[in-house]
């Protein structure tokens, strides 16, 4: 018995060797040794493999496309007054507008059941779909046999996951938390002074690239000659808990939420004394000027680092980009839009949930393949004269979209827990009947500043239910998901 003890000691020993030596201390210092590279260039060549040979199974390979879209019904691109236009033109005698024909409502009536089976919202709320099978169980629940050899291979996949995968990046996550929280503290104990600002933010730097490393992460970071400046503020589109990972393995950023309790707050406290984070108490956070007030003092100093804003307050599957919060453009000072774009192909990094815990999700975090994406800095934007908030919000917004090859929408994010407000659907429904009888003054009134979901959309902060970053109660920054370290969300 004791020399079975004894063997289990000396692998310990080696794994946690090799796991310092090979892995953390070449992510401390930003070093590669190209031991993830390999594992890549293996792992595409099998997915590539895996593609064929599903390809072939089904014997349609001149029918799988470069491209899928995420619905199930194919629409127009046009907008519903030019389609309903070029419905009349159709007709033996021509319609001018303003005359209603009972052909009118199969129009309508189709149009209303596309969006119940397949709206263009709530799809942003579900994983997007794949070109082809990725060899994850997650990613085809209506798997079927096709071939010994890719039974086979998933098989290995499956051991190679859970078996040495998850382990390692297990082990990776907690030296990361554990630097993170060491690190800081003994930083913080340090008069303020310049040198206390460079360990600070090396200590972060090291604590999130081992995260980075822990999650096979590959990041493309493209144009950094517009990376954030200290005094500024950095707004990104939100997918993933871990997107704060990705952009600070590149750069520090301070953050913004709700002080919490247990190992959320261990490191919350730990962090805010080496780096200047902004913590607000539960009864702070109700008190929008208040909180306004205290960001507003963090951008005016520009040795302090740049804030990390998620303005959709809510994780969207990485198809598309939602309406932004515009309390987190009231402020002032200089946003620095940021684009970040996943691979779905080695892993979903976008988490639902609704249907998933915090735990479950990063548990589906460490048993996928990679996590691959690409970051693009787009340069600083500012509010023009004469601009307010809301337009601001959606021109930073479209370029994120446009820069990202997501889809720009307008509506709320909220609505991944919320209804539709009674304002809204009025709107549209004036919209609807300037259609049909061509009253011109009864479109749609007002902007995204009346929000969707409610009238908190100028919000800067969210309820007490928010995490690190605030929540997606319309707040400044994003929900629970963003937390250095997650906790079950509350939704």
């Amino acid at each position: 018995m004791e020399e079975v003890w004894g063997t289990i000691l000396v692998l310990l020993r080696v794994w946690f060797t090799a796991v310092v030596l090979l892995i953390m201390l070449p992510a401390m210092f930003g070093i590669s040794l190209g031991i993830t590279e390999v594992y890549m260039k293996i792992l595409v060549k099998t997915l590539e493999w895996a593609t064929l040979r599903i390809q072939k199974h089904n014997r349609r390979q001149d029918l799988i496309k470069a491209t899928v879209t995420n619905g199930i019904i194919q629409r127009d691109d046009g907008s519903m007054e030019q389609e309903i236009g070029a419905l009349r033109q159709s007709r033996p005698t021509s319609l001018s507008r303003g005359k209603f024909t009972l052909c009118d409502v199969f129009y309508f009536t189709r149009k209303g059941i596309e969006s119940i089976v397949d709206d263009e919202v709530t799809q942003r709320f579900s994983s997007e779909e794949l070109v082809s099978w990725n060899l994850l169980t997650r990613t085809n629940n209506n798997f079927h046999y096709i071939s010994l050899r890719l039974t086979v291979i998933w098989g290995l996949g499956v051991v190679i996951r859970y078996c040495v995968l998850a382990p390692l990046r297990i082990t990776l996550a907690f030296i990361g938390i554990t630097w993170l929280v060491t690190g800081t503290s003994l930083v913080g104990l340090l008069p303020d002074i310049s040198v206390k600002s460079w360990l600070s933010e090396l200590v972060h730097l090291m604590c999130y690239r081992i995260c980075a490393r822990g999650l096979s992460a590959t990041i493309r970071y493209h144009n950094k000659e517009n990376i954030p400046k200290n005094g500024g503020i950095c707004v990104a589109n939100h997918t993933s808990p871990i997107d704060i990972v990705i952009l600070a393995n590149d750069r520090c950023y301070a953050m913004v939420g709700q002080v919490h309790g247990g190992l959320m707050g261990i490191i919350q406290r730990s962090a805010v004394r080496a780096c200047p984070h902004v913590w607000f108490e539960r009864s702070e956070m109700k008190d929008r000027h208040l909180v306004a007030k205290r960001l507003r003092d963090h951008v005016a100093d520009k040795t302090k680092l740049p804030i990390l804003i998620f303005p959709e307050g809510t994780c969207i599957n990485n198809t598309s980009v939602m309406m932004f919060k515009k309390g987190s453009f009231e402020i002032g000072g200089t946003i620095y839009p940021v684009a970040i774009k996943y691979d779905p192909q080695f892993g979903d990094a976008f988490w639902n949930s609704g249907k998933y815990n915090m735990v479950s999700y990063l548990l589906r975090m460490m048993t996928s393949w990679a996590i691959v994406c690409n970051v693009w800095y787009l340069p600083p934007m500012e509010r023009q004269e004469g601009e307010d908030a809301v337009h601001f919000a959606s021109r930073v917004k479209a370029a994120i979209a446009h820069q990202g090859g997501l889809v720009d929408l307008s509506w709320d994010g909220g609505l991944k827990r919320a209804k539709v407000k009674d304002t809204y659907r009025e709107q549209e429904q004036k919209k609807y009947s300037s259609m049909i009888v061509g009253d011109d003054s009864s479109g749609i009134v007002g902007d995204d500043s009346s929000g969707i979901v409610g009238d908190d959309s100028s919000g800067i902060v969210g309820d007490d239910s928010s995490g690190i970053i605030g929540d997606d109660s319309s707040g400044i920054v994003v929900d629970n998901t963003s937390g250095i370290v997650g906790h079950k969300s509350s939704s």
